[in-house]
């Protein structure tokens, strides 16, 4: 297993790109390995690290169609339906709770 050229923050060379990166330029990496990552050294911890891919494997971002539309709306309904009492709350609903904030304090909501 060969290991990844590792490169200083701010230092890779020409033809590598992050993930960010490559979709800002409208391209996504298709599939291919991770071919580079950098490292930003931090005081006391670990360094951060970005991985990099070669820009000219990357490939273009497939385009939405109305049946992707449609699944992305329909997911987003789903996070917005309380499953308490069964209404779109208006905002998606918080992990940490599981259902909307009256539900969740029925308490205040008398008050």
């Amino acid at each position: 297993m060969a290991a990844l050229p590792v490169y200083r923050w701010r230092l890779a060379p020409d033809g590598y790109a992050t993930r960010r990166q490559l979709r800002a330029l409208g391209l996504r990496p298709g599939g291919q390995d991770v071919a580079a990552q950098l490292e930003r050294p931090r005081r006391r911890r670990e360094p951060l690290v970005a991985y990099l891919y070669r820009i000219e494997l990357a490939r273009p971002v497939r385009p939405m169609t109305k049946a992707r539309w449609a699944a992305l709306a329909k997911a987003n309904a789903a996070r917005r339906l309380c499953p308490e009492c069964r209404r779109d709350a208006g905002y998606v609903i918080p992990s940490s709770l599981g259902m909307c904030t009256p539900c969740a304090y029925p308490d205040e909501r008398a008050a």
